[in-house]
């Protein structure tokens, strides 16, 4: 009978490795594939969106298209990495990564550099480094360990207070000493998404939801160019050669690429008419030049990797990669939501950048690790709850 079962098992175990190789790979491209077109689509954005500026910031019109060609290229081989680092890992190492993230905002604000009123940049040599996309980074994580470990005792304020409203309450006042208010919406949404995907009670999450709102509120009423910036949403004609400026050239540029655009490279938004266009308003860029079908598509790409995500997260073999697969998707997915909002005049303008599109070094980096982690633990769930490695 030992002779006869042995066979069998031996078939039934292939056929299950083969079947889970097969699931391993199919998640593996639903996530990429979003990500890989979004990153190619912004490159060919930038080199058509920057080259004004570059000629006359750097007089180099592919300045900063090569620039983001060297960061694409570092940003995919941190993708790889993260697809190969067990997401288990940085559990155990969340704390190390919340405490450098907190160094790196601390040390913005001391030897940052400042532009259009913020200090949110690090200077070095040529590279600058923007701390707060890391903190993006190192938030998620950290609360995905921290609920994970204290899924039992949530029901405890002390527990529910330390580490995860403190740690959350921590960034978000370094975040607003830069001022950005923008990353700090953006980081105080994803973890709500976080504390609702847990066992966290609802009373705890409704109370700093409503903390949080009315510090946004207060910050935005307070701080001059939030204000305006608040009152050009409402309003961009009241003020159209200042705050109201961008908002009104973004609706230029999107009406004007019409249904299929005025041709790629053939943008008249980029010659210094919208401001910061291969960054922030990078979307107009792609609206005007391949009108609402391009637009559309972009949304689309994001609406897959959103669907993609939350299904990773709902089949994690655990709390922690649940919750960490929930915390990554919400931040890409709020960030794009915010941009594009933005970029469109139905959100207030609050500076954060298109994820895999916009022009930045930081930003690159950790949307593609989050990226890469993503498609960890996707590839872990079809292997039985084991990492790829």
């Amino acid at each position: 009978m030992a002779t006869s079962v042995t066979p069998i098992a031996r078939a039934r175990s292939i056929r299950r490795a083969r079947e889970a190789a097969r699931a391993a790979d199919r998640n593996s491209v639903l996530v990429l594939l979003p990500v890989i077109t979004l990153l190619v689509v912004g490159l060919g954005a930038i080199l058509s969106a920057s080259s004004v500026i570059a000629r006359i910031e750097r007089g180099d019109q592919f300045f900063y298209f090569k620039r983001q060609i060297i960061w694409a290229v570092l940003g995919v081989g941190v993708l790889i990495l993260a697809i190969r680092i067990p997401y288990h890992l940085y559990k155990k190492y969340s704390g190390l990564l919340f405490g450098l993230s907190v160094v790196g905002l601390v040390a913005t604000l001391t030897i940052g550099s400042v532009r259009g009123g913020s200090r949110r940049w690090i200077e070095v040599g040529p590279v600058t480094i923007q701390a707060s996309e890391f903190a993006k980074f190192a938030v998620v994580v950290f609360l995905a360990a921290a609920l994970s470990r204290k899924q039992d005792y949530l029901d405890s304020f002390a527990h529910f207070f330390w580490p995860i409203a403190g740690s959350l309450g921590l960034t978000a006042v370094l975040l607003m000493l830069q001022p950005d208010l923008g990353t700090t919406i953006l980081i105080s949404a994803t973890a709500i998404a976080m504390l609702v995907a847990s066992t966290t009670p609802l009373r705890y999450v409704v109370g700093l939801t409503t903390l949080g709102t009315a510090g946004a509120l207060a910050s935005a009423l307070t701080q001059p160019y939030q204000k305006a910036r608040i009152l050009a949403f409402l309003d961009p004609a009241a003020d159209p050669l200042g705050y109201g400026l961008q908002p009104l050239q973004s609706l230029v540029a999107l009406g004007t690429g019409g249904w299929f655009g005025v041709g790629l490279g053939a943008s008249r938004a980029r010659w210094s008419f919208l401001p910061n266009a291969h960054t922030d308003f990078i979307f107009s860029i792609i609206g005007e030049e391949t009108g609402l079908a391009g637009s559309l598509t972009i949304v689309a790409l994001f609406v897959v990797l959103a669907v993609v995500g939350i299904s990773v997260a709902r089949r994690a073999p655990d709390m922690f990669g649940r919750l960490l697969a929930i915390g990554l998707v919400s931040w890409l997915s709020f960030q794009a939501l915010i941009n594009i909002g933005g970029v469109a005049v139905v959100l207030p303008i609050t500076g954060v950048p298109l994820p895999f599109v916009s022009s930045g070094g930081s930003a690159m980096l950790a949307n593609m690790a989050a990226a890469g982690i993503l498609v960890n633990i996707a590839r872990a769930t079809a292997r039985g709850g084991k990492s790829a490695t």
